[in-house]
Order: C-alpha cells, then sequence, then structure tokens
C-alpha cells in the first residue's frame, strides 16, 4: 500500500494541475445531509485556501461513486481521490500545503485537532441523523432516498440507517444520550476555542488544513436548520470560533464587491 501511494504522489506530482478539474458531491439543498454538507464545504473551503480551482458536479449518487464510498471527491486528471484527508496529500504531492511553515510539533498538534474534530463533531453530526428516530425518521431516511425510486431509496436509507448504527456501536455513542452527545460536542469547541485564541486562524495569519477541516463543520452547523437548536448555540457560545467561520466564508467564498454573504454549497438547507 505504501509503495502504491507513492507511485500515485509521484505520478499527481508530475502532472500539473488541470483546468477541468471535477469536485463531486452529493445534490445541494435540501437534499444533502448536514453531514456530507460539512465535509464537502470542508474540501471545498481546502482548495479555495490552496487557489486551486475545480467545477462542482451534483450527482444524486455522488456517494457510491466515490472510490471510498465517502463525499466528497475530485476527479483530476487520471485520478480520482476521496475525502479531505487523501485530497490534502494529493494536493501536497502537487505541490501545494497550507501547514508548510509549520514545525514538527505544530503539525503533529495540528492533526490531534483534526482528530478530535473528526472523532466528536462529524460523528454527532451522524449520530442525530441516524440515532435520534425522530430526525430519522422525518428527515434521514427521506432525504437520503429521495433521488432513488421506491423500493430502492427505502431499502438504501435503511441500510445507510444500519452502517452508520453499527458504527456509533462500535465507537460507544449508541448508548450515548442526546445530552451526553451536546457535552461531547461542547468540550471539543471549547478545546478548539483555546487553542484559536484571539489568532486570525488557528496558527497564526495564514489557514491551514485544521482551519478548513472547521469551518466546514462550524460554518455548516451554524447555517443549517437542524431539528434542535443546540448545536448551533453551542458554536455561537465560542465567539472567536463564529468569527472564524465568518472570516473563512468572507475571504474565501465571497464574489469581489461582494458586500453580502456568499451561499455556499450544500450549507444552507435543513437537517
Amino acid at each position: 500500500m505504501l509503495a502504491a501511494e507513492s507511485l500515485v504522489n509521484q505520478m499527481a506530482a508530475a502532472e500539473p494541475w488541470p483546468e477541468n478539474a471535477a469536485f463531486y458531491q452529493p445534490l445541494r439543498g435540501e437534499q444533502i445531509l448536514v453531514s456530507d454538507a460539512a465535509s464537502c464545504l470542508a474540501v471545498q473551503a481546502f482548495l479555495r485556501m490552496c487557489s486551486l480551482p475545480v467545477y462542482v458536479v451534483y450527482r444524486p449518487n455522488a456517494e457510491q461513486m466515490s472510490p471510498s464510498g465517502k463525499v466528497p471527491f475530485i476527479h483530476v486528471g487520471n485520478h480520482v481521490v476521496s475525502e479531505l484527508g487523501p485530497i490534502v496529500q494529493f494536493v501536497k504531492a502537487k505541490g501545494h500545503c497550507l501547514s508548510s511553515s509549520l514545525d514538527e510539533q505544530q503539525k503533529a498538534e495540528m492533526k490531534a485537532y483534526m482528530e478530535l474534530v473528526n472523532n466528536v463533531l462529524l460523528t454527532a453530526e451522524l449520530y442525530i441523523l441516524w440515532c435520534d428516530d425522530t430526525t430519522c425518521k422525518e428527515i434521514s431516511r427521506p432525504r437520503y432516498g429521495s433521488p432513488y425510486p421506491w423500493p430502492l431509496n427505502r431499502l438504501l436509507a435503511y441500510q445507510k440507517q444500519w452502517e452508520v448504527r453499527r458504527k456509533m456501536k462500535a465507537l460507544s455513542w449508541a448508548s450515548k444520550t442526546p445530552e451526553q452527545v451536546h457535552d461531547e460536542v461542547n468540550q471539543c469547541l471549547r478545546a478548539l476555542s483555546l487553542r484559536l485564541g484571539s489568532q486570525s486562524y488557528f496558527f497564526g495569519r495564514q489557514p491551514t488544513e485544521l482551519d478548513a477541516l472547521v469551518f466546514g463543520h462550524l460554518f455548516t452547523l451554524l447555517t443549517t436548520e437542524l431539528s434542535s437548536d443546540t448545536l448551533p448555540e453551542l458554536v455561537r457560545a465560542y465567539p472567536n470560533l463564529a468569527d472564524l467561520c465568518q472570516r473563512v466564508e468572507r475571504q474565501y467564498f465571497r464574489e469581489p464587491g461582494d458586500e453580502t454573504t456568499v451561499s455556499t454549497e450544500g450549507s444552507t438547507s435543513s437537517a
């Protein structure tokens, strides 16, 4: 696997970033779930921070098209790469790295915080979508199955629910109450807020991969109508994190001369 990854990186490095690089994600609007919207927005933010252009392609079956079964994924030349971590490594092989100025200790710290975000915020989003019976019945299953005809829509939705709940059991989250999940999220946000402090970004004046990841999740939580207001209110309780979201949105998602908030893809729908 290491040899294959090294070969892919060498091939990627030899090719310039093409003008027709494509970014694949599920249908936007009310058909995208909050966890997918957050992941897609994080990758879009990272690519924009790297000044790498892509055109967005919406596919109802983007998850099934992805090599890892997760969204988003990019199609660059002869390469198809999915999820933020592998995309970061692929882009790094092409000479674009947001964290190149960090020392080894800072890089290790950045990776630890990224793991924290993935282990807590993403897991909490999946818990709300698929482990809360009301949300699952009224929002998640209908929305997940909406691009497909009956009975495939129901079969795929129940399969997704079963897969996520099995993952929650493995992570010991299935038995948590909503209050315990909210407490986990609050502890994660507190740690991120303390690390950010009064800085513009987590490691100074320039964004890193951590900033892109945090922006993707927090901005989505702040701008998505969820079944409960608890998570958005938790984010708003940390003004420096909310300010970070506004800063990234303003710098990387607004058109020149636009004084109003730009609607980022997949980030203004319900849960």
